[in-house]
């Protein structure tokens, strides 16, 4: 049963238990670019996590992308223990909708994954986008390296200032280590919602501002 949402994150203590282990088993392979979803990943890619609403519509973004090798939607940022969907959706569980992108950085350089992430959608709405309203909707980007934090503060800084000249407000967007903060695999239906489902909802929708290139070194 879906619990009442609401736009408020709950502290560790309000927070849900969870459960020790998964209650699911994730797929094997990603259903477009055949690779694993879950690592160990062979050696030279590197990983980014990136929440922007609804994540049906997020992977689907980060998989079109040349250079990514694989793909995986999940829940990142709060505390409940491998949750589950109606779990998220209740607000009760601290964590947002993320997507776990696994890219060749000789390919496609983090910072071109930044310039995807901020023009597919409005980092300015806090607990929301669109129509999709909650906390599990709330932009974030968890880094994995010094490199990725620095990238992500110039691009963000750089981003805000081209979205202050357009009328936009100032980004919510969360910015943490992905240190701490384990990646929950979603339940295999999410997994690449949209291939499997072509007529599928998806919420997600920039604000048609151009977010800044080479503000930064790209990781790698």
């Amino acid at each position: 049963m879906f619990l009442s949402r609401t736009p408020v994150l709950p502290t560790p203590e309000q927070a849900l238990r969870g459960r020790p282990e998964p209650e699911f088993a994730v797929p094997e392979r990603h259903t477009v670019l055949g690779n694993p979803l879950l690592g160990p990943y062979p050696e030279g890619l590197e990983v980014a996590d990136f929440a922007l609403g609804c994540f049906w519509g997020a992977e689907r973004k980060f998989w079109q992308t040349d250079g990514v090798w694989t793909t995986l939607v999940g829940y990142q940022g709060g505390y409940t223990p491998n949750p589950a969907y109606e779990e998220v959706c209740s607000g009760l569980t601290g964590h947002t909708e993320a997507v776990r992108v696994v890219f060749d950085p000789s390919k496609v350089s983090y910072e071109s994954l930044l310039k995807l992430f901020w023009e597919s959608h409005d980092p300015t709405q806090g607990f929301r986008q669109g129509n999709d309203v909650g906390t599990q909707y709330r932009s974030a980007v968890y880094t994995h390296s010094p490199a990725q934090a620095a990238t992500v503060d110039a691009s963000r800084e750089a981003y805000q200032k081209v979205l202050t000249g357009s009328g936009y407000g100032t980004i919510s967007t969360e910015v943490l280590p992905a240190e701490g903060r384990t990646f929950y695999p979603a339940e295999g239906y999410h997994q690449q919602y949209l291939d499997k489902n072509p007529g599928g909802y998806c919420g997600i929708g920039g604000t048609g501002v151009s977010c800044p290139i080479g503000v930064a070194k790209a990781d790698g």
